[in-house]
């Protein structure tokens, strides 16, 4: 959420309609690029390459239509079509059921030559950077099936867990623009885990081991747990998808209702550590190094500590009260041997007290008492990662205002309303702090301790994503279309009055 990236624009129009017909030219847009209907993931660039994951609401493939879990891959100079994964969504059935048209609401992590992704449905994949191509052999021999629609697909419950019921459609007809697929983790059979609503917990990338969220909580009546047993956080092998340790902290049985939070790292003294943001409302440190299993099993992940992102109040509360506890949604984010995390909960309970904490990731234990260094509850709950540069924390909450509270004494710079929910985060970058709304506008903000308002955009859908900056460009991703802003593009120096709102 923070970038060292330089000469980003403070302002942008994508061309305007006057009501005489006339058109102004874009300002500063590089180029855009059509995506699904909905967007809910943060776009990745790296290796001329850009990432998203999205719905099929607009099919690159006609083949593949129907709702499914796509992830698009754009060249990063001009905004080309290169490839997607367009995986299926499961079939609604009983105990489990995924929201409808979410599409991939992860961010794909990504390497040399491999992209790893998390689908809504509980799957961990690793494809290739480039296309399928003419040959059509893929590396994953079953990928014509994997992307078929099932013929039949049932989710139970066992007395080990979750069982799924699947009788594989007809092998789909591969092109030349389909992902080149490497392998396939599920984690719903591999591991037990029994998503709510979705899985939504980006991939944390670490030399050649994977660190995956795995959504196991509430199933469809929001009471029973059905894997109670099953594991929050897994480490996978970026290799092969084969399974190399799995947490041990117990997290499953005090989830409130969802487990979204996506696994951070930092350096503690010497040793890496994993943060990880329960959807009990305790954020967790595990030691990065699996512990080997016995006879061949996977290791385990040991707890160094964890810490209630609650405050007392909230904590004294029934969960679904507006100033009851809440899961941690937001990533953990680590500066200066500290995490700073808010908590909040499915933004369709609606609005409530939250919390954002400071953290000594220093500890061991239950550091709840003794690690807390300061608590900020004028905030409202909260689904966004926090932005922390120059001694500020930047982060937003779902009712809509942005904050600035300084790192050492956990008060409030300035507060700024932005007149609209937010489901994304804040990027600061280049001086500015840029953050996009669920009513379609963009803030740019000057970072610092005095407010100042640079400009909004109005963008033509809702932002649920946060904005990324590389090579001097930013990536904007509203729900339906892909926006690359840097200035002097659009055929203007960027010099002019912004046409959009002030």
């Amino acid at each position: 959420m923070v970038s060292e990236e330089k000469g980003l624009p403070s302002s942008f129009s994508l061309g305007e309609t006057g009501e005489d017909g006339a058109e102004s030219p874009p300002v500063n847009l590089k180029w855009k690029a059509r995506l699904g209907t909905q967007t809910y993931g943060t776009p990745t660039v790296a290796n001329g390459r850009v990432l998203v994951g999205t719905n099929n609401g607009a099919p690159r493939n006609p083949a593949l239509a129907g709702d499914r879990l796509v992830l698009m891959c754009f060249d990063e100079a001009d905004g080309a079509f290169l490839w997607q994964l367009a995986t299926p969504s499961p079939v609604h059935h009983g105990k489990f059921s995924l929201c409808g048209d979410l599409g991939i609401c992860t961010s794909a992590a990504l390497d040399e030559s491999r992209a790893y992704v998390v689908t809504s449905r509980a799957h961990v994949i690793s494809t290739t950077l480039d296309p399928l191509g003419s040959a059509l052999q893929p590396i994953y021999a079953d990928e014509a099936e994997y992307l078929a629609k099932p013929a039949r697909e049932r989710f139970s419950v066992g007395k080990d867990g979750p069982i799924v019921d699947r009788r594989p459609g007809t092998p789909v007809k591969l092109t030349p623009t389909d992902a080149n697929m490497v392998w396939v983790y599920d984690m719903m059979t591999g591991v037990g885990s029994w998503p709510h609503d979705a899985s939504s917990a980006s991939p944390l990338l670490l030399d050649d081991y994977l660190y995956v969220g795995t959504g196991n909580a509430e199933e469809v009546d929001e009471i029973h747990k059905p894997s109670p047993n099953g594991p929050s956080l897994i480490v996978l092998d970026k290799r092969t998808g084969e399974l190399i340790a799995r947490d041990e902290a117990g997290i499953v049985p005090r989830v409130h209702h969802g487990q979204w939070s996506s696994p951070s790292c930092g350096e503690v003294n010497g040793r890496t550590l994993i943060f990880y943001g329960g959807g009990d409302g305790f954020c967790y440190a595990f030691d990065a190094e699996p512990i080997p299993g016995a006879d061949g099993k996977p290791g385990t992940l040991d707890t160094v500590w964890r810490c209630d992102a609650n405050s007392p109040e909230l904590r004294q509360a029934r969960y679904l009260k507006p100033n009851g506890p809440s899961e941690i949604i937001a990533t953990p984010v680590f500066d200066n041997n500290r995490i700073y995390v808010a908590v909040g909960q499915d933004p369709h309970h609606g609005l409530g007290k939250g919390c954002l904490t400071c953290i000594d990731a220093t500890g061991t234990g239950d550091i709840s008492k003794t690690g807390v260094i300061w608590r900020y509850t004028d905030i409202n709950r909260s689904v966004s990662t926090a932005s922390v540069a120059d001694g500020l924390v930047y982060v937003t909450d779902l009712a809509g205002v942005l904050h600035c509270v300084d790192t050492e004494t956990g008060e409030a710079a300035w507060t700024q309303k932005l007149d609209s929910r937010v489901w994304g985060s804040t990027l600061c970058a280049d001086g500015k702090v840029y953050v996009g709304t669920q009513g379609g506008k963009l803030w740019i903000m000057k970072a610092g301790r005095e407010k100042e308002v640079l400009a909004t955009v109005r963008l033509r859908g809702a932002m649920y994503s946060t904005p990324v900056a590389a090579g001097g460009v930013l990536y904007i991703a509203t729900a339906k279309y892909l926006y690359a802003v840097a200035k002097g593009a659009g055929g203007d120096t960027g010099s002019s009055p912004l046409t959009s709102e002030m």
